[in-house]
């Protein structure tokens, strides 16, 4: 028993310990925090709201095809093509342009979650409620294409995946991890375990080294991919974190949540930059991207409209209206000329 009470007051006077570092560590990066984002652009000119030229982003293409709620989608680097995810079963590839579907791929589990491009585009990957994730060749001459991969070691649905590359996939899931995958050999490389939640969403810098995931522990955190450690946590919200993603230069991340709020985060200032929320806004958001530039913040909420965001000023600019129902996902094309909205009305629209 001696031996066990001493172990008890070690832990207590360690615990201690993590406090008063803790808190020597807040006061260090509260005293080097001498402004704010609004403060820093105060000289930068407002966005004209009623600038004819600059103009609403308005819809410009519908695509249907779904037939039941679309819960994913992601665009292509060659800007024109998107994969798009459907309860419906159905993985659909499209020419945004033309409105033409490319490709229909009938998935083995209906209760699909996430979709994702390849950056060569040459592959497609999803997942859901079956654990897995599933990789597609685009350039197999089976009709209908079936799976090269499936990706199995979760033990929760899985609620994000994305590319590094054609060879390494990185999924989130339901139970608490991150993994970073061998494609060819189907086989897990990295392990990454620091949430006490479900992981919801992650996306890759742009020079793929780190990536960030978004948890329903209400905590984003980066990791680097070369060591499979945590590098740095960020808190702030109230509730699950339901998207994540990088600022296009890679030194900041946006975040989407269910406590009806976006965030900036700086990765260098290890702190929250900006909130992004309005007094008559009080449902979630389900996924955030950014323009080229940055200077907004894309946001699709449960109430059916995606916000834009000024990122600088923390204003809301337009509300972009059409959709039925949850805009459930939305994503910005690589050269910034367009962005797709998916909702569980079963469509996707272009705005530009």
């Amino acid at each position: 028993m001696g031996g066990d009470e001493k172990l008890s007051d070690k832990i207590t006077r360690l615990r201690a310990e993590i406090e008063t570092l803790q808190t020597k560590l807040q006061k260090a990066k509260n005293d080097s925090n001498d402004t704010t984002l609004k403060e820093a652009s105060a000289g930068v000119p407002k966005v004209d709201k009623n600038n004819t030229q600059a103009g609403r982003p308005k819809t410009r293409r519908s695509l249907k095809g779904h037939l039941a709620k679309i819960y994913a989608m992601h665009w292509a680097e060659d800007k024109v093509s998107l994969v798009s995810a459907s309860q419906d079963g159905k993985l659909l590839v499209w020419d945004a342009m033309s409105t033409n579907k490319i490709h229909a791929i009938p998935l083995r589990s209906s209760w699909v979650m996430t979709c994702a491009y390849s950056p060569s585009g040459a592959f497609v990957a999803c997942g859901g409620l079956d654990n897995n994730c599933s990789v597609y060749n685009l350039r197999s001459r089976d009709i209908p294409i079936r799976v090269c991969r499936e990706l199995g070691a979760h033990t929760g649905y899985l609620s994000c995946c994305r590319f590094l590359n054609d060879r390494k996939i990185v999924t989130s899931s339901g139970d608490m991890t991150c993994i970073l995958w061998d494609i060819e050999a189907g086989s897990k490389l990295t392990e990454f375990a620091d949430h006490n939640g479900d992981v919801m969403s992650v996306t890759i810098s742009p020079d793929k080294n780190t990536f960030i995931s978004g948890a329903c522990d209400a905590a984003a955190k980066l990791w680097d991919l070369r060591t499979g450690k945590c590098c740095q946590t960020f808190e702030g919200h109230e509730s699950d974190i339901n998207a994540v993603k990088y600022f296009p230069n890679g030194l900041a991340f946006g975040t989407g949540s269910d406590d009806a709020s976006c965030r900036l985060f700086d990765v260098r200032a290890d702190r929250e930059l900006m909130s992004y929320m309005h007094s008559n806004i009080l449902c979630g958001i389900t996924s955030v991207d950014f323009s080229a530039t940055g200077r907004f913040l894309f946001a699709g909420y449960d109430d059916f409209n995606v916000n834009v965001w000024d990122t600088l000023k923390g204003d809301r600019v337009y509300t972009l209206q059409g959709h039925d129902n949850r805009v459930s996902c939305l994503g910005v094309s690589s050269d910034g000329m367009a962005l797709c909205t998916g909702s569980w009305d079963a469509t996707l629209r272009i705005f530009a």
